[in-house]
Formats: C-alpha cells, sequence, structure tokens
C-alpha cells in the first residue's frame, strides 16, 4: 500500500523513464543542500508524491515537475490546485499513517526546464 504499483518492474514508456531521470536528479540535488531522504514515490490510494525528505524539523512533500519546452508554460505552473489538494490528502494520508506527532510540513515544487538549472521552489503552495 505504500509503495507505487509496479515499483518493482521496470519503467516502459520513455516519459516514465525521462520523470524517474528528473526525480533522480532533484532527489541529489537536495541531499547537496543538506535534505535528508524519507522516501522516494510515495503512493496510496489518494494520490502519489515524489519525495518525501526532512529539512531539519520540518518533514518537506516534494513534487517534481519538468519541462522539456517552456513554450508550454513553465514546469512549477503545472502544479494545479487540484493537484495541490491531491498531494496535501496524500501527505495528510501519510501522516497519519506513519505515526508522525504533527510535525511542521510545507510542500515543495522542483522544476526542471530543458538545458536550465533546477529550480528549488519552497513552500510553494503558500501554507505551512
Amino acid at each position: 500500500m505504500f509503495g507505487k504499483p509496479g515499483s518493482g518492474s521496470k519503467l516502459r514508456s520513455p516519459r516514465q523513464r525521462t520523470g524517474a531521470e528528473h526525480e533522480q536528479a532533484a532527489e541529489q540535488f537536495l541531499l547537496q543542500q543538506g535534505l535528508t531522504l524519507l522516501q522516494r514515490n510515495f503512493w496510496c490510494k489518494l494520490g502519489e508524491i515524489d519525495l518525501i525528505m526532512r529539512d531539519g524539523e520540518q518533514l518537506v512533500f516534494i513534487e517534481v515537475r519538468y519541462r522539456k519546452h517552456a513554450g508550454y508554460g513553465l514546469a512549477q505552473e503545472t502544479v494545479t490546485a487540484a493537484k495541490q489538494r491531491k498531494l496535501v490528502r496524500a501527505a495528510q494520508y501519510y501522516l497519519l499513517h506513519n505515526g508522525s506527532d504533527d510535525p511542521p510540513c510545507r510542500f515543495d515544487v522542483v522544476a526542471v526546464h530543458q538545458q536550465q538549472p533546477l529550480e528549488w521552489i519552497r513552500n510553494a503552495f503558500g501554507a505551512e
């Protein structure tokens, strides 16, 4: 229930492989910034969270977004209000099922654009 369905199998599509590569790059970048990885690709019936990390005392739920061309909008712009609600519900599920004592939490976005540095947007949803 807590792993991505089929996470043990090989990723099949080029899009899935590209997504996994960018999630891995984001993870490495955030580890270099001093965050600690708790879980990657947390999946539950309410949604998926790409990375769950700790930044000091804060629990950080991270969405990684990639855009090959800015002509279709910036990667961070694809985290719609509906996607935010889905991430919040998945995070609540994670907290409920991991015996957490109501730690301070935030939602970050790592935006990946073709041939540009990663953009780390802390507290992307504006609520802590």
